[in-house]
């Protein structure tokens, strides 16, 4: 099984992004998606940037380079950003928006269907399929149980599906909004915002009157408060045919969660419990470790 390192979600500096992506030159990574997909205000670095360190990554690495678009466009400037970006001429792009799926298959390009395109059935998949999708990720909320019925669907009916790649690991994107809630708790407006986004690399913790991590702001979008994790679900996804674990970056020790996923698809046993959440994978609510309270 193949493992993919998703694009950024927090707002870094150009010499932290810089710094990370020298490290993940040497990982056993099979994919490495770069680029902006929250906030277009976010200009660490430009497509031209991008496709520079895509080339250098390429070259080091081996890796295959995908670049990826925003997930919610609110202007006619990040629509033609979006439409440069589709036209990029030398590297795949995942599609976080119909717009860019607009772009991509008028041009018939083909293109990987990111995981906050709503997508959830196998006739939907198999009508992308034939506009360019190569590689779709479901929805963050998808459960196993669905993406397997997805699958046993087309199988009969005859359907055709792209590869699949899940989200395996990090925390997860649950909702996009045209407000900045990191501007909004620092009493900033979007507008002059700041970029207060960089002090909060990790994100910015969202608790409850208990002191329990809910939710992590994000600038415009609203993250799992606990990192999604399902090394342990290694076999069964193999089972099932994924052909690839997405592995979200954080800024720290990210080369040791890395090193895990890679052991197990290397032959080494797949734990019985692991760290973060992974309710979701259950159908359960996102937020719950089903070892933990006995569901699974």
């Amino acid at each position: 099984m193949q493992l993919t390192l998703g694009p950024v979600l927090y707002y870094w500096t150009r010499q932290q992004l810089l710094e990370f992506y020298a490290d993940m030159a040497s990982q056993p990574l099979d994919r490495i998606h770069l680029g902006e997909t929250v906030c277009s205000k976010r200009r660490a670095l430009s497509l031209a940037d991008w496709k520079d360190l895509g080339r250098d990554l390429a070259s080091a690495s081996g890796a295959q380079i995908v670049l990826s678009g925003l997930a919610l466009i609110e202007a006619q400037s990040e629509l033609s950003s979006l439409k440069r970006l589709c036209e990029n001429g030398e590297f795949l792009v995942e599609a976080n928006d119909m717009a860019a799926v607009q772009f991509l298959s008028q041009q018939r390009l083909p293109f990987v269907g990111g995981p906050s395109l709503n997508l959830y059935n196998a006739h939907a998949l198999d009508q992308l399929h034939r506009c360019g999708m190569q590689r779709w990720v479901p929805p963050v909320e998808c459960s196993g149980a669905l993406i397997g019925n997805l699958i046993e669907q087309a199988g009969e009916e005859g359907l055709q599906l792209p590869e699949i790649e899940v989200f395996a690991w990090g925390r997860l994107p649950l909702a996009y909004s045209a407000r900045c809630f990191t501007a909004r708790a620092e009493n900033r407006p979007k507008d002059d915002c700041g970029f207060i986004c960089q002090q909060y690399p990790d994100g910015l913790p969202l608790t409850s009157q208990e002191g329990q991590v809910l939710f992590t702001l994000n600038g415009i979008q609203t993250m799992s408060g606990a990192s999604s994790n399902l090394l342990a679900e290694y076999p069964r996804l193999a089972a099932m045919g994924i052909t690839a674990l997405r592995l979200s970056p954080r800024l720290r020790d990210m080369a040791e969660v890395i090193g895990q996923f890679d052991g197990i698809r290397r032959g080494e046993p797949a734990p019985l419990a692991i760290d973060g959440c992974n309710g979701y994978w259950y159908g359960q609510p996102g937020m719950l470790r089903v070892e933990e309270v006995g569901l699974c």
